[in-house]
């Protein structure tokens, strides 16, 4: 089977949704026949008509699954994920009671296992969210429960939901300023411990703008000595742990095997997961941060005397299938270095040789190495103004293609000392500058790397 959703795939894809709603129609027929409330009725021909609408109407989007769509962090999600999110959705169930979603909620629970054994939690308590800024908010609430009056640091290259999030539970955030490689500065950080006004520090596996990695093994023992929490927001990276060996294709293993040592940690198996959204999780070290989220919901919890996900969640209805979609990915694709592991790695070799191609062109310049799979560069150009321009000009030009021809980037803003910090020489004439970003979570982008470095820099103005 295709591993993304692409025309050579949708055969057998059609196939097992098949195979999925005859299983389910036998399912409910043990309960005995019914007729459906006219209520609900509508006209096939109407139905067909107004699907062709929606097909017509989602061709307005850009080609995620294509390997020259190398802008965002987006793909379609694996065809076990597609088939296991709508087999369950034909049932509905809801995962905040188990009487909502029996079922689902106990896959839930076997999914959060595997993802707590990969981060190397042994004890642990956690759950899926329907995202990761809810995941990272559930994160912070326990943070600002367990320190009350503390702040939070974060680095200044984190995700805006953190200050966002911080100011929605109405605590102070911090955001620490990043050493040339994006990451967080240790210096700096002290220097804010050592103020006491802070509770608990995010550190980030992988910025959403660069893809830095914060050094985790370095933060914990820190933070501890001024006895501060530690939350990792690997929403983005966290996936990376299975190919953290330090090996060639691989990535820095000490960032990684650090976040068993934290006391939180988010992951977003929308992402690297290859699931659909919305499939975030947030798993803590600590079981007994469950006090933190008591309340009562006298027509909820009565089927049960096990832990509801309810109990342990800010969120309320939460979508089961999305629990399904992971079992089933799972099941396939295990959380190891062969299983999902193999599907990230060709990503991190596409950076690596993508920045050796730069890095041996007279036309671009890598603005900082790559550290996962997300790789930053500009055209080579004296002043900011013109890199901007140059830059603006390549996104605009690669998506006016026809489409069997076009290429998609996005842009990433700088500033002149972040430049200097990475040893660009750049006139900065302009307060900020936009560059060239390119992210390459999707595997089958590795092959592509070189038609998509010689098409880029035939996209440059002369």
């Amino acid at each position: 089977m295709s591993t993304y959703a692409s025309p050579a795939g949708f055969p057998e894809l059609a196939d097992l949704l098949g195979e999925s709603i005859a299983a389910m129609r036998g399912w409910m027929s043990e309960y005995g026949a019914y007729e459906p409330h006219p209520s609900l009725d509508v006209p096939l021909d109407e139905l067909r008509a107004a699907t062709a609408v929606l097909h017509d109407r989602l061709r307005d989007n850009y080609p995620f699954f294509h390997p020259r769509y190398v802008g965002q962090m987006l793909k379609p999600p694996h065809p076990a994920a597609v088939v296991g999110y709508l087999t369950a959705m034909l049932i509905n169930p809801n995962n905040h009671a188990l009487d909502g979603g029996p079922a689902t909620a106990a896959l839930e629970k076997e999914v959060v296992a595997d993802l707590a054994r990969m981060f190397g939690f042994g004890t642990h308590l956690g759950h899926l969210t329907s995202s990761g800024t809810i995941a990272n908010l559930e994160a912070l609430f326990v943070a600002r429960e367990t320190h009350p009056g503390k702040g939070i640091a974060h680095s200044a290259d984190a995700h805006y939901t953190h200050g966002r999030m911080s100011h929605v539970l109405g605590i102070a955030s911090h955001a620490v300023p990043t050493t040339a490689g994006g990451t967080m500065d240790l210096d700096a950080l002290e220097a804010l411990l050592r103020t006491g006004t802070v509770g608990t520090v995010v550190a980030t596996t992988g910025t959403t703008g660069l893809g830095a990695v914060d050094p985790v093994h370095e933060i914990i023992p820190l933070c501890r000595a001024y006895g501060v929490r530690v939350h990792v927001d690997a929403a983005y990276g966290g996936f990376f742990t299975l190919i953290a060996d330090d090996t060639p294709d691989g990535v820095a293993a000490a960032p990684f095997a650090a976040i068993a040592d934290a006391d939180s940690v988010v992951i977003d198996p929308h992402k690297h997961g290859l699931q659909p959204y919305g499939c975030g999780a947030v798993l803590f070290r600590d079981p007994a941060v469950a006090r933190h989220y008591l309340h009562d919901s006298p027509y909820t919890y009565f089927t049960s005397d096990e832990l509801h996900l309810g109990e342990i969640s800010l969120e309320c209805s939460r979508a089961g299938a999305a629990a399904a979609g992971l079992w089933l990915t799972l099941q396939v694709l295990p959380l190891t270095a062969d299983g999902l592991g193999a599907v990230l790695r060709p990503g991190r070799r596409a950076a690596l040789a993508w920045a050796d191609l730069i890095d041996a062109s007279d036309e671009l310049t890598v603005f900082q190495p790559p550290q996962l799979d997300i790789i930053s560069h500009f055209p080579s150009r004296p002043r900011l103004s013109e890199v901007d321009r140059a830059s603006a000009h390549v996104l605009d030009a690669g998506v006016a293609l026809p489409p069997d021809q076009a290429l998609y980037v996005a842009t990433y803003t700088v500033d002149g000392p972040s430049l200097a910090a990475r040893g660009h020489r750049v006139d900065a004439d302009v307060a900020s500058g936009r560059i060239l970003r390119s992210v390459l979570m999707k595997p089958e982008t590795e092959g592509w790397v070189p038609a998509l470095h010689e098409q880029l820099v035939g996209l440059l103005p002369r």
